[in-house]
């Protein structure tokens, strides 16, 4: 019973209590804002930022402005003193509801000036409770048209917009609002844990963002130092490759400079017929020492079917020689017989060794071969001797 009555008799308590305390409240700020009116004494000093409405036989003739004034006695009576100061109003707190259907209770200060006395005095009854009436409504109306979370982030916007309708119905009452600002805005408990919850939430949401970029941050270093070092390793190696590629070039044009410089020599040598005896002295003594190196050795060889006979031997080396020089020594041969054709040819005695080295090509007209076959000659006949 007691809880049907609660239910029943709580919102015209609270609304009957409401109105007896903006009722007080608003007798307070008309007594602040309407000092008591003086006496008149004929001669008066109006004090700074008031303005003394003046009535002659009850009907408004005047208003006096600060300083030194005169009235006529008994006829004249002060009926209003308006302040021109700038006063703040208290709106008492009040339930709206947003546009996201969410009920709350808000309050704020409203901060006016009188412009006109004459208006504020005979245009409404009350002035401040007046404005006070209209603060509140244009707050109630300015809330239901935005949402919960647009108020927290535009609380600018709406305290403009309430300034700006107030003063559209206060220019006819000689007030100008000069501003309005929201000072308390309280919520229901169970609005205010779904905020905090999803406050939270949001924190942990940009933690975790903030973890995953400083993560990612640090795999994009990382991958961008190995990247550097692969390709500074990279350039490294092919540097040392180019270097090592260079100086090989440079050997092998120095090794191939030098050898054609000495092929160049020996060429220059062999142009001449003491190049060309030497040579062919050279390759025989080559031939056949090689020969005595393998007889020295016990390893098992390979050797062609005339080994044992030397003059072939020495044939078949002076013959590769005279093979790889045929066209030099044609050419030469050919200047020879032109310059020395009546020069006698050198014969040796048959023997059977001379048979033996019959088939060695030798020149008649060089020394040199000659000297050589005969010392050939002379170790195969002591060979036989033997």
């Amino acid at each position: 019973m007691a809880f049907v009555l609660n239910r029943t008799l709580g919102p015209i308590v609270s609304r009957r209590l409401l109105q007896r305390v903006i009722t007080s409240t608003a007798n307070e700020q008309q007594y602040r804002f309407r000092s008591r009116t003086p006496f008149n004494t004929v001669v008066l000093f109006v004090p700074q930022q008031e303005a003394w409405v003046v009535e002659r036989m009850g009907k408004f003739y005047k208003t006096l402005n600060p300083g030194l004034n005169f009235l006529l006695p008994i006829l004249d009576n002060i009926r209003y003193v308006q302040s021109l100061k700038e006063i703040a109003i208290e709106i008492p707190s009040q339930a709206a509801i947003s546009k996201d259907n969410v009920t709350l209770n808000i309050d704020g200060v409203l901060y006016l000036k009188v412009f006109d006395p004459y208006l504020a005095s005979y245009g409404v009854e009350d002035a401040e409770f007046a404005v006070t009436q209209l603060a509140q409504t244009t707050m109630r109306s300015e809330i239901g048209k935005i949402t919960l979370d647009t108020l927290f982030r535009e609380r600018e916007l709406l305290n403009a917009g309430i300034v700006e309708a107030i003063n559209k119905a206060a220019k006819a009452w000689g007030i100008i609002c000069l501003r309005y600002e929201i000072r308390d805005i309280r919520l229901p408990a169970k609005v205010q844990e779904a905020m905090q919850m999803q406050v939270e939430a949001e924190r942990r949401k940009r933690a975790t963002i903030l973890e995953s970029e400083g993560i990612r941050e640090a795999q994009i270093n990382k991958a961008e130092g190995t990247k550097q070092a692969t390709i500074l390793s990279s350039e490294g190696f092919k540097l040392e490759q180019i270097n090592n590629a260079n100086g090989e070039a440079e050997a092998i044009r120095a090794r191939a400079s030098a050898r054609a410089q000495a092929l160049q020599t020996i060429s220059d040598k062999l142009q001449s017929e003491e190049g060309r005896n030497a040579a062919s002295l050279q390759i025989a003594e080559q031939y056949v020492h090689a020969f005595a190196n393998l007889a020295r050795t016990n390893n098992t060889i390979i050797l062609p079917s005339n080994a044992g006979d030397m003059s072939s031997m020495v044939a078949s080396a002076l013959a590769i020689y005279n093979n790889l020089q045929t066209k030099d020594r044609q050419g030469f041969l050919s200047h020879s017989t032109s310059t020395n054709s009546s020069t006698p040819v050198t014969k040796l005695s048959s023997t059977p060794i001379d048979s033996k080295l019959s088939s060695i090509p030798i020149d008649s007209k060089s020394s040199t071969d000659i000297s050589s076959v005969r010392h050939i000659k002379k170790s195969i006949t002591e060979k036989d001797t033997h």
